[in-house]
């Protein structure tokens, strides 16, 4: 069974691995698709805490059938296709291992690179803005628009009823997010939000050290999102307008994916799907690239350069 493995901060390897076998309450999936996220960057540069380090293989969520189970497993889930959300990495393989209780059953006729484009980002950006409770006519401030968890937030923070903002990197970059929902465009490269305007709700799938001036946008009730760091830690007065301005009763949530129950993953999951059904949400793939191609896919994510998901396909 082919997989890839981590050799170090800078290198991955194409391996032979042996087929995993199923535990109790888990299934054997049969790669379809792999979705590629910087969770993936952080575990190959040693920054992500539950990646085991070298010599373990990448990958946190994957879209396959299930081909087998474990003990303890319900009935009927063979031969259908899901979106696996797994705990322990593994999914830059052609066949994985997954807890049955967190398989996503994908759409019925939906192409499996689709599911892994709006797979875990949307999770995200569902839960965050449910989360959030963001309403009707609410300003929401989306930071790191053109990325995975960005495109998702956009248009459902838009499917939601808010009045959406977002920040990207190029004016092409901004034309493709206002059709998926956006309603205001600021290109960080040429200008910033202009002073005085505010936001009920903050995504910002970026951090560092812009955080506490965007904390400053926040209007009275304002909800602040924190749901991703690829601009690195804030500084260490970032969190300071939280004090400064305690009279307007700001919320700063810091949100993964890790602290939501199975039973919540459901739920968003079919709150996803509905809107998918809807069409007012659409996967946004970057490139489909071969799984023997990991190493381009993790360098692509990590120079920031993809709009939407880069997605890994099994040979």
């Amino acid at each position: 069974m082919l997989t890839v493995i981590v050799k170090s901060a800078e290198e991955l390897a194409v391996a032979d691995a042996p087929e995993p076998v199923p535990a109790a309450g888990q299934v054997l999936l049969e790669v379809d698709a792999v979705g590629v996220g910087y969770v993936d960057v952080m575990s190959r540069r040693g920054e992500y805490a539950t990646f085991p380090g070298a010599g373990a293989t990448p990958g946190i969520e994957v879209v396959g059938r299930v081909v087998a189970t474990g003990p303890d497993t319900p009935d009927g889930l063979v031969g259908h296709r899901f979106l696996a959300v797994l705990p322990a990495f593994g999914g830059y393989a052609e066949k994985v291992v997954a807890d049955a209780e967190r398989l996503l059953p994908a759409p019925e006729g939906a192409d499996a690179s689709d599911v892994a484009a709006v797979g875990l980002n949307a999770l995200v950006a569902e839960n965050a803005l449910h989360r959030t409770g963001v309403s009707v006519g609410e300003r929401v401030l989306v930071l790191g628009a053109g990325g995975g968890i960005g495109v998702h937030a956009t248009q459902i923070a838009r499917a939601r009823g808010g009045e959406v903002t977002v920040v990207t990197s190029s004016a092409a970059r901004g034309e493709r997010l206002r059709a998926l929902g956006a309603t205001h465009v600021v290109d960080r490269t040429s200008s910033a939000p202009p002073d005085g305007d505010t936001y009920d709700v903050i995504v910002d799938t970026v951090a560092g050290p812009a955080l506490g001036q965007h904390l400053e946008q926040l209007r009275p009730n304002g909800r602040y999102v924190l749901c991703g760091g690829a601009a690195g830690p804030p500084p260490p007065d970032a969190f300071a307008p939280l004090l400064r301005d305690f009279h307007r009763s700001p919320t700063l949530y810091a949100f993964s994916l890790n602290s939501v129950t199975s039973q919540d993953l459901q739920l968003s999951w079919k709150r996803i799907t509905a809107l998918l059904a809807e069409e007012r949400l659409s996967p946004v793939i970057d490139q489909c690239l071969p799984l023997t191609e990991a190493d381009a896919a993790l360098r692509r994510v990590e120079a920031g350069l993809p709009f939407g998901k880069v997605v890994l396909l099994p040979e």
